[in-house]
Order: structure tokens, then C-alpha cells, then sequence
């Protein structure tokens, strides 16, 4: 049977989410509406392709042509996302995505490939090197349970938030959320992401995402937006002020995004992706996850 790729039309978004969710490899960030985030946010175009046989999809490929002075001139698959690649119901659909980002590469005069798989990368396409890790553990949605597998050190952590007083709402507060990311990752030396980019991400992923913010006597000092997806939650752009480390904030906003997920029927808690050897990567193992090495491939234009 001949395998077809086409491009994703607006039509066909409903169907790819579809096998997206279907798809034991399906990510969040697989989902279709991630093209229209990307071109609006940042005006990188997308080319998201889809295999089809007889008809019915066997595999996607969401990819971005990402140009700029810092990363380049790539696709990437996919940009601003953690995970990425095709996914697809056969190898032989797998490869042929693969194909087809090759040959897109070269028809468009990219410089390179870069496919961000979780896992199981194509064997035949160059790894990155070892540099990045995802951290991600299932939990049971018993409030109890979830505190006592937390490390004695952290769960002592999370307890002082709770002693403090520090309590958490739930809702849709882009600009409150920004204003505290942004003054976290400033203080780290890393560059800012846009409000309008939060705000798109808020729109497009309204049916499966929250903001939950710390309040401390009132006053916010820790805020995250969370994306659900199946029975996952990830809490992904986020941080804390000063007064949160100072409160045990950040500690306390990872348990309350755990608490609340379970209590929703989140049973896999994705603390997302760190650079090996950097804060974050620390601070996640400290709360008990274990890394797993990202299989990050990669291909560059011929000559």
C-alpha cells in the first residue's frame, strides 16, 4: 500500500489531534494547534504533514522553519516544545515523515533537522549530544500518597508553605502570570518570552490549561501555566519571586499543581525538560524524579 504525505489542512486538524491522542508516542506538544501559536507568536512558518494510507492517517510531523541570529536556519520539530518527531502507527510511515522532512529541508534551503523525540529516535539520523532530560513520574491522585513520595527535604519544603499560609487560586490571569515569569527568568539571565506569546498559548490551549498562581496574604509570588493532556499534567512556563523562595512558594505550587491535578485524574505528573547539570535539573531530582536522556536526532543539507 502506498504511503501519501501531505500537508495538514485546517480541515483535517480535528482528525490529527485525534490520532495524536490515540498514539502511544502522542504528545501535548504534537497537537495541531501549536502551528498556529508558533506563526502567530514568533512568524515562523509551519509545515505540519501528515502520512495517510487509504485514506486514514498513519503518522504526523509538526515542523517549523525557524530563522534567527540565535538558532539559526532549521526545521525544528517542534520549536519553543520539549518534545516532538513523528509519530506514527509503522515504521514505514515514521520513515517516510522522515523522508519528507529531509527532502523538505532541502527544498526550502534550511541548514539542518532537528527532531525532538521523547524517545526511540530514527536509528539512522545523528543524536545530539547527551545535554537534555525530561522528568516524569506517575502519581495517584491521593493527596497523602503523592505528599509521602515526595523526598523527606522537599516534602519539608512543601510543609512550610502550607505553615506559612500560602494558599493558590486557579484561573485564567495571563498578565499576572508573565509579570512573575518574567522577573524569575530575568534574575536567571534568560531571555524573556512576550506577554502576547502567553496570551496566544492561553487562547489556543484554552480547553486544556490553567494558570495557578501562589498568594501570600494576598499578594502573588508564584505563578504556572499547566497543560493537560490524557492523564498528564505539565506544568510548563512559570516561576517565583523573590519572596516565594524566601516563603517555600516555589516548593508549595509544584504540590498544589500535583494535588489539584489528581484530584482531577492526572496519573502522570511531566516536570518537563532541564540541561543536565543546571538548578532545574537539580531541583527536580530533589523532588524525587529520576531523568530520562531526550532523544534529540538531528540532519544537515548535504555538502
Amino acid at each position: 500500500m502506498t504511503i501519501i504525505c501531505k500537508p495538514l489542512e485546517t480541515r483535517a486538524e480535528a482528525a490529527w489531534d485525534a490520532f495524536v491522542e490515540a498514539a502511544p508516542e502522542g504528545t501535548f506538544f504534537h497537537r495541531a494547534a501549536w502551528r498556529h501559536v508558533i506563526e502567530a507568536a514568533f512568524g515562523h512558518r509551519s509545515y505540519y504533514v501528515m502520512a495517510e494510507q487509504d485514506g486514514a492517517i498513519t503518522g504526523v510531523l509538526p515542523l517549523c522553519h525557524v530563522r534567527t541570529m540565535l538558532f539559526g536556519n532549521s526545521l525544528v520539530s517542534n520549536p519553543f516544545c520539549v518534545y516532538g518527531g513523528p509519530i506514527a502507527a509503522d515504521r514505514m510511515a515514521a520513515a517516510a515523515l522522515e523522508e519528507c522532512a529531509a527532502k523538505l529541508m532541502r527544498r526550502i534551503g534550511a541548514d539542518g533537522v532537528e527532531l525532538r523525540y521523547r524517545e526511540g529516535g530514527a536509528s539512522d539520523w545523528q543524536p545530539r549530544p547527551d545535554l537534555y532530560v525530561t522528568f516524569r513520574k506517575p502519581i495517584t491522585g491521593v493527596a497523602e500518597t503523592d505528599m509521602k513520595a515526595i523526598p523527606r527535604k522537599q516534602r519539608a519544603m512543601v510543609r512550610r508553605g502550607i505553615q506559612n499560609g500560602l494558599v493558590t487560586v486557579v484561573d485564567r490571569e495571563v498578565d499576572r502570570l508573565h509579570g512573575i515569569y518574567a522577573e524569575s527568568v530575568r534574575n536567571l539571565g534568560t531571555p524573556v518570552f512576550s506577554r502576547r506569546y502567553f496570551r496566544i498559548l492561553a487562547e489556543k490551549f484554552a480547553d486544556c490549561s490553567d494558570i495557578l498562581t501562589v498568594l501570600d496574604n494576598g499578594e502573588p509570588i508564584a505563578s504556572v501555566l499547566n497543560f493537560y493532556f490524557r492523564d498528564e499534567v505539565l506544568p510548563y512556563y512559570g516561576g517565583g519571586t523573590r519572596a516565594a523562595r524566601e516563603r517555600a512558594g516555589n516548593d508549595f505550587m509544584y504540590w498544589e499543581v500535583m494535588r489539584r491535578a489528581g484530584a482531577r485524574g492526572a496519573r502522570l505528573f511531566d516536570f518537563g525538560r532541564s540541561k543536565l547539570g543546571t538548578g532545574s535539573f537539580s531541583f527536580k531530582r530533589n523532588w524525587g524524579f529520576t531523568p530520562t536522556s531526550l532523544d534529540y536526532r538531528y540532519r544537515l543539507k548535504p555538502g
